[in-house]
């Protein structure tokens, strides 16, 4: 056991911390369109231009700067569009950061693994822990110009994040390749244009409290109507009263409408944003808001009626579900979905797997436990080297989005999240648990076995079954071998109920009624060891 990592402790997952509907502006006339495209190209300009200047700052940018950027932005459109560029940008660039930090982490990684391998001899076999030496001499020089790549790509990007630079693509750095690969695409360079002018436009205002409907620049009524503030250059395209734009299209926010109309009725803030879907030529208009945190339960009142073990995987959720002392209870169901096609399609599956598998640990009043996955370190090249197969296997698994909704759904349900370490569960759960919960009519997958690993975890139990008996003594005279139920747990001591027929080749069924009578057992302090049979000391005479 030395060789094994230190397991984190199991802990409850907090609550969301925002909330986001969406709905379809329809009826849209020709004019609205136009109008939107042109407020968003203009405001999409304006918000390359702060990007840029935001990226030159880098580290030494102050809340100085941020005011004159602000005060740069106003004149060419309002106060209010000009705080929410600068708020766009802001953000932009620190999550450019972070992703620069996770790149640099993962190119860490492959220069540590290649350097191990390096390292050993080559043909020398690898391990469960660790990989081995590179298979011939030809891998091994190949592997040597790459160490050289990568440290270089190591180095550089080290210099860009002590500089603070950051490389950023306002619309998509995978969008603006496509442009060189367009018939890979399937695409003219027209269709390209149109998608790329659509992903960088910019029509997103948010929310002030306070203020009527909790937005003065995109304003949603009770009713569903919807009107813009133009900019200041655009401010001649007006229907409407004080230079606003209002749209013939109506939302009702089906979703969370409740909550939205509260929060609209008392002027509290909501952010709006106003995107146009290309591929079917259709607008929405989302609307986000903070609330705040949940306050989740304790662990032990997560624990107390049991919980579903969850294993994810790259198509389906494993769950079972398992009762307070760890014990399977019932059969294990699996949640499909399938992760191919449209972003859309996807996420549509992954929230019609969980809403079932939510809708049944509801009908249970059961909390769930899940993994707390993260394959940002597992995802390399140079860790599973030619494991494609492996490799694009993980990669397809969406743990990111399967968390943030499993835990804003299960929120909204009620329903406790526990995260557990996912270290070994699933090796543990096949070893201990796939066989003894095979029968004839059901077949348990490493996958079922691995959701009991989980699940067990969650609870605090071991994942094997049966703790070791004492070494220096293999009966239970010592102590109790299971682990199975704690020392309160009734009946723990009691016998085992009579199953009719033959326990043994030697016994006929209907025999040893009385097997799990302790008293009628021949052992040491019985009442039967003092019967008439009880051979006598031998006398002192002798």
């Amino acid at each position: 056991m030395g060789g094994l990592r230190e397991l984190a402790a199991p802990f409850v997952v907090p609550g969301p911390s925002g909330v986001a509907v969406r709905d379809r502006l329809k009826h849209l006339t020709a004019e609205d369109e136009k109008v939107l495209r042109l407020v968003g190209d203009h405001l999409g300009t304006l918000a390359s231009r702060d990007l840029k200047t935001r990226c030159a700052a880098g580290l030494d940018h102050d809340t100085d700067q941020w005011a004159e950027r602000k005060r740069a932005l106003t004149e060419e459109s309002s106060s209010r569009w000009a705080g929410s560029i600068t708020k766009a940008s802001h953000d932009q660039w620190a999550l450019a950061r972070r992703g620069q930090h996770a790149h640099i982490q993962s190119l860490e990684a492959g220069v540590r693994t290649i350097a191990h391998r390096l390292s050993l001899p080559v043909g020398e076999k690898g391990g469960k822990k660790a990989p081995g030496g590179y298979r011939n001499r030809q891998e091994w020089h190949a592997k040597t110009r790459r160490l050289h790549v990568l440290g270089d790509r190591l180095q550089a990007a080290r210099a860009d994040r002590e500089a603070g630079v950051v490389h950023v693509v306002r619309g998509g750095k995978r969008l603006l390749n496509t442009r060189h690969h367009l018939d890979a695409a399937q695409l003219t360079e027209q269709q390209w244009r149109t998608r790329w002018q659509a992903a960088r436009r910019f029509l997103q205002a948010d929310g002030e409290s306070g203020k009527r409907f909790g937005n003065e620049t995109i304003r949603v009524t009770l009713d569903g109507e919807v009107s813009i503030k133009l900019p200041g250059p655009l401010a001649h395209l007006a229907n409407a009263p004080h230079g606003r734009y209002v749209l013939a299209a109506r939302v009702a926010f089906a979703h969370r409408g409740e909550h939205w109309r509260d929060r609209v009725t008392a002027n509290r803030a909501v952010a709006y944003r106003i995107q146009e879907d290309v591929l079917r030529g259709r607008w929405y208009l989302t609307a986000s808001w903070t609330i705040p945190p949940v306050k989740t339960v304790p662990l032990t009142a997560a624990r107390a009626d049991g919980l579903v073990g969850v294993d994810t995987n790259a198509d389906h959720l494993a769950a079972w579900r398992l009762d307070p002392h760890g014990n399977p209870v019932g059969e294990p169901l699996r949640f499909s979905y399938d992760l191919s096609g449209t972003v859309q399609h996807r996420d549509a599956q992954v929230r019609h797997a969980l809403i079932r598998l939510l809708h049944w640990a509801k009908r249970h009043h059961l909390a769930i436990a899940v993994e707390d996955l993260d394959f940002t370190a597992e995802k390399t090249r140079e860790k599973h080297g030619r494991r494609k197969k492996f490799r694009k296997l993980i990669s397809g698994m969406p743990v990111s989005r399967l968390r943030a909704r499993l835990v804003s759904m299960a929120a909204e349900l009620g329903i406790a999240v526990v995260a557990v370490d996912p270290a070994y569960t699933s090796r543990w759960g096949a070893q201990h648990w796939q066989k003894p919960l095979t029968t004839t009519t059901r077949k348990t997958t490493r996958h079922d076995a691995a959701a009991v690993a989980i699940g067990r975890r969650a609870l605090g139990h071991p994942i094997r079954r049966r703790t070791a008996p004492p070494p220096r003594d293999r009966s239970d005279r010592v102590g109790h071998r299971t682990g199975q139920a704690e020392p309160v747990a009734p009946g723990r001591e009691g016998p085992r109920p009579r199953i009719p027929g033959p326990r043994t080749r030697s016994v006929r069924a209907g025999c040893g009624a009385k097997a799990g009578d302790q008293d009628t057992q021949h052992r040491s302090g019985r009442p039967a060891e003092h019967e008439f049979w009880q051979q006598d000391s031998l006398p002192l005479s002798l």
